[in-house]
């Protein structure tokens, strides 16, 4: 039996599943890149408090320098707007648009066919294993 390599078999599946995105119609949703997808699901998702551009690099493990270039991007394709709190003058929270909502909800759909189509065959055992060892995969790479 071959040797089979962690980043490559990560790299192989993340392949697969951005072909699988284009083929879903992934891209019939604007022109929202992959990250930006993401970024919108998460302020989305955490719609009950403020979200800042520090919450994305931390939950993201994104550079703060990339994150800022990506939510500036964002905010020219009229996805985002940065708002002022009225707790701290030096913060601004990331707000989405009616655009932006739109896009989470199509995307939100395709995700969760995916997420059907990706975990058919495998158990609730299987997948709590395999989040286990991908979560130490993730903080062996960090350290």
């Amino acid at each position: 039996m071959d040797e089979k390599y962690i980043g490559m078999e990560i790299s192989r599946t993340n392949n697969l599943l951005l072909r699988s995105c284009l083929k879903n119609d992934f891209r019939d949703v604007s022109t929202a890149t992959g990250k930006n997808a993401w970024i919108i699901g998460y302020i989305a998702e955490h719609g009950d408090m403020d979200v800042f551009q520090r919450d994305i690099e931390e939950d993201f493990s994104i550079r703060r320098s990339t994150v800022s270039n990506m939510i500036s991007l964002m905010e020219q394709k009229g996805y985002v707007k940065r708002e002022p709190v009225s707790y701290d003058a030096r913060l601004k929270k990331l707000v989405l648009t009616p655009k932006a909502l739109d896009i989470h909800r199509r995307v939100h759909e395709n995700i969760i066919a995916s997420e059907q189509n990706m975990r058919k065959d495998i158990s609730d055992e299987e997948l709590e294993i395999f989040f286990d060892v991908l979560e130490k995969i993730q903080k062996n790479i960090e350290t």
